[in-house]
């Protein structure tokens, strides 16, 4: 398949240069710090004693420095949200970028991962070269009390060993919970240990203020190399070659060492203190009190969760997230808003597939068994919902939707939520939008999945019909699952089964007819589905099936 030197651009080219960029400054921290530490006169005398593990270590350093601070960025989600929503600061190649955060979190925290075990391996070799060349003549340099001492004591008896294995072991934790096999299975444990980086920064804070490492402030009266008032000029010519052949100068007085003056609180204070304070406005604003209005139990164990809350306003393609003390008092799951509050409507709703652990217990908060004997009282009782908190809402790919002339939105499954809310934006009315045409593929195993929202399609397509814009929404429908396979039976639902088709759409095709019809357009590709499904789409919009259209390819994910 042939990519296309102007898709690419417009799908890859942003996320790539903020890449290179990204890596760029990486790299010149690593290089300039190693340079420093190892030809800079201050760290002489240490960078004698220690090799190539001080440059090492401090290199790292200072790359973990940079990315322990910019990793916190991509999860102050109300402030990417305030972005997204500002037409006056963001353009849509912006906001595209910023979809990227998740991508951007995890690359932060792969360097830290991948830095971290550089930092660790430098510092114990450092550790056995304190130990190993222990200094008689600057005592002020070593960290071991005495030459020969074990190293194993060095890392357990000081501030920066202690608190160095209390950072390896939290990150430990941290990266193998992140792994997609435990974070899919195991979502709990995965929330738990990653909020973790609470403490790590805490730690880490600590373990700036060690002073392992020091370096030289006297370096006019005494520079580097030079020549002591009781040293022979036949030693130093032994233990300094080079100095003594230019005649190195004698030394005025002996070298002074200080402490470093710790600088990660200066990379890292201003990320932490602006998510500690967007922790504090989400956690204020989401301890305003949900209202569950209705619960509707649909086909394929997915339930409908209508609720109100007072001044919530959202956008179509917008997320939340719902947190239910009766499951877990500190999870928070994301999911995608089907109905936005519109006008004299006020409630909004959510549509949860029950996969999983947290989404089993609380469906069965929501709707309990019924208790044996129960239905022989001559009463209605009032149904008790559980207590709920809704965090958000929060920006979404999706809400670009509205912004292109052409948008193809494609879903798998239950992906269908992000557009259910803006197909119900279109039927109720929403003004102010450049869309002038939409595609909507919707592919799902099983019939029954069409009843989620086949209402909503059939009211929107009578709505377009009765408008006369036919060609305004163009929908098909597919089901992969042939066996028992029956048409939506009921006759208001006559729309969808002329538009139903078995099996899997031709991607390369359907894209190729979507760009003959609108040659010279930009379309966006919203996809919100299985991986096999994005891939595929994400894969033809780079290599442009029909000359003159560009796609530009949106996908869902959820920071």
């Amino acid at each position: 398949m042939v990519v296309s030197a102007r898709s690419w651009l417009a799908n890859e080219g942003g996320k790539h240069f903020v890449l290179l960029l990204w890596l760029g400054t990486n790299a010149w921290l690593f290089v300039r710090t190693f340079l420093l530490y190892s030809t800079g006169p201050q760290y002489f005398y240490l960078h004698k004693m220690l090799g190539l593990g001080l440059c090492i270590s401090r290199a790292s350093a200072s790359v973990l420095n940079l990315n322990c601070s910019l990793v916190l960025l991509p999860m102050c989600r109300s402030l990417l949200t305030f972005v997204r929503g500002t037409q006056k600061v963001s353009s849509r190649k912006t906001r595209r970028l910023l979809d990227k955060s998740k991508t951007f979190h995890v690359a932060c925290g792969v360097a830290i991962c991948i830095f971290s075990v550089l930092h660790v391996s430098a510092h114990l070799v450092n550790v056995v070269n304190f130990s190993a060349s222990y200094s008689d003549e600057f005592p002020a340099l070593n960290l071991a009390r005495y030459r020969g001492e074990d190293p194993k004591l060095i890392l357990l008896t000081t501030i920066p060993g202690v608190t160095g294995l209390l950072l390896v072991l939290i990150l430990f934790l941290m990266f193998i919970s992140s792994l997609h096999c435990i974070r899919a299975s195991y979502y709990e444990i995965f929330w738990y240990t990653h909020n973790l980086f609470i403490i790590f920064y805490a730690i880490l804070m600590m373990h700036i203020v060690g002073g392992a490492l020091k370096y030289q402030t006297n370096m006019e009266a005494h520079p580097p190399g030079c020549l002591r008032s009781n040293q022979s000029s036949t030693e130093h010519q032994r233990e300094e070659q080079e100095p003594a052949e230019r005649g190195g100068p004698r030394c005025g007085e002996e070298p002074h060492f200080q402490h470093h003056y710790p600088q990660t609180w200066l990379w890292v204070s201003a990320p932490l203190c602006l998510y500690c304070a967007e922790r504090v406005y989400r956690y204020i604003r989401s301890s305003d009190p949900v209202t569950i209005v209705a619960v509707v139990r649909h086909p394929c164990n997915v339930m409908e969760l209508r609720m109100l809350k007072s001044n919530f306003k959202a956008r179509p393609g917008q997320y939340i997230l719902l947190n239910c003390p009766g499951v877990s008092s500190f999870e928070n799951h994301p999911f995608t808003l089907t109905t936005c509050p519109f006008e004299n409507k006020q409630t909004f709703g959510i549509h949860l597939r029950v996969v999983g652990d947290w989404t089993d217990r609380f469906t069965q908060l929501l709707l309990p068994p019924p208790k044996l004997g129960l239905e022989i009282l001559p009463m209605v009782q009032q149904r008790r919902y559980p207590k709920i908190f809704v965090d958000g809402p929060f920006g979404s790919a999706s809400e670009d939707v509205f912004n292109y002339d052409v948008s193809l939105c494609v879903a798998g499954g239950i992906g269908v939520t992000p557009f259910a809310c803006v197909l119900r934006a279109l039927l109720d009315g929403w003004t102010g939008v450049k869309l002038r045409r939409l595609y909507f593929v919707w592919v799902c195993r099983e019939l029954q999945s069409f009843y989620w929202f086949a209402d909503l399609l059939c009211a929107l397509h009578q709505k377009l019909w009765r408008e006369n814009r036919p060609d305004y929404f163009n929908l098909m429908l597919y089901v992969s699952q042939t066996d028992k396979l029956q048409n939506l039976s009921e006759e208001k639902y006559q729309v969808l089964t002329s538009r139903l088709q078995v099996g899997r759409p031709r991607w390369k095709l359907l894209l190729s007819d979507i760009g003959r019809a609108n040659t010279g357009k930009r379309v966006g590709v919203f996809c919100c589905g299985p991986k096999g499904i994005s891939r595929t789409l994400h894969r033809l919009c780079n290599s442009n099936p029909h000359t003159g259209t560009t796609f530009e390819f949106n996908k869902e994910t959820f920071s």
